[in-house]
């Protein structure tokens, strides 16, 4: 994703997290143009237990990678303001994640944050991603 940099530099994009990947839309896309995607690193086999099924009384998720937080920060960096788009209730909460991640570590990333929007990304189509980008940056009115 480094290597189209400039596709995003100082333009608004949604960003749909899970704990596997992100996809990437810039608001100003071409027809057709694909999304970017940043698929986490996982060298040691951990998204494949994201889940303690027993003797986890929390439900707590686990194997997010600090090495993905710092990929997909760097990727979204050049971004002028970025729309969130998580999996919403039952699932794990990625993008909270991810957020909890920039703050802490890179606060002028995290500014650049508009909203972390829990939706059903499993079943959401682009036109639907954009329909939502449309909303949120949309220019206020006078």
């Amino acid at each position: 994703m480094s290597d189209n940099v400039d596709l995003i530099r100082g333009k608004n994009v949604v960003a749909v997290i899970d704990f596997h990947e992100a996809v990437v839309y810039p608001t100003d896309a071409a027809p057709r143009q694909r999304p970017e995607r940043l698929v986490a690193t996982d060298p040691e086999g951990h998204f494949h237990h994201l889940h303690h099924h027993a003797g986890n009384p929390s439900g707590a998720y686990e194997g997010d990678s600090p090495e993905y937080w710092r990929d997909l920060t760097e990727a979204l960096s050049p971004a002028g303001a970025i729309l969130l788009l998580g999996h919403g209730k039952g699932k794990a909460n990625a993008s909270h994640r991810w957020v909890a991640y920039v703050e802490q570590h890179h606060k002028d990333v995290a500014a650049k944050v508009v909203a972390d929007v829990r939706v059903d990304i499993d079943h959401l189509e682009a036109s639907q991603v954009l329909g939502l980008a449309q909303y949120y940056f949309a220019a206020p009115n006078p």
